[in-house]
């Protein structure tokens, strides 16, 4: 080991340098002192948003479209919809906000998709009542 205040050779088990009298001990840390609670909440980081203004997330809107309407579309506005209250969390507004129009976004294709199967199903049970009831007659 060497002195780092003369760079004299010492033993590596010595306590002072033979060459400067440099104590080569690490000096102990100093003892962690605690702090009184005071009651105060813990502060979480986050963005304080303006009185009045929220960012929907559209979670229950994304479940419902996904289980009733369309599996596919559904899944990418839960995906967005879960993001929206992390993103807040983290101070990330903008994310927030860009996360909670993609979740609204898949939820209005979802159901849009759904509405079009209902339809076009609902078509194609009128189209065989009519054609049943013009074969008996």
């Amino acid at each position: 080991m060497f002195c780092p205040q003369c760079g004299a050779s010492t033993p590596d088990n010595a306590v002072v340098c033979m060459q400067c009298g440099r104590n080569l001990q690490a000096a102990p840390p100093p003892p962690l002192q605690a702090t009184p609670y005071q009651g105060a909440p813990l502060q979480t980081p986050g963005v304080i948003l303006p009185p009045g203004a929220t960012v929907p997330n559209y979670l229950v809107f994304a479940i419902l479209t996904t289980v009733f309407c369309c599996l596919p579309a559904g899944i990418p506005a839960i995906v967005y919809a879960a993001q929206v209250n992390g993103k807040l969390q983290a101070g990330d507004l903008a994310g927030a906000q860009l996360a909670s129009k993609n979740a609204k976004l898949w939820c209005l294709i979802s159901l849009g998709l759904g509405l079009a199967v209902v339809a076009i199903w609902g078509l194609l049970v009128l189209a065989g009542v009519l054609t049943g009831i013009s074969h008996q007659n």
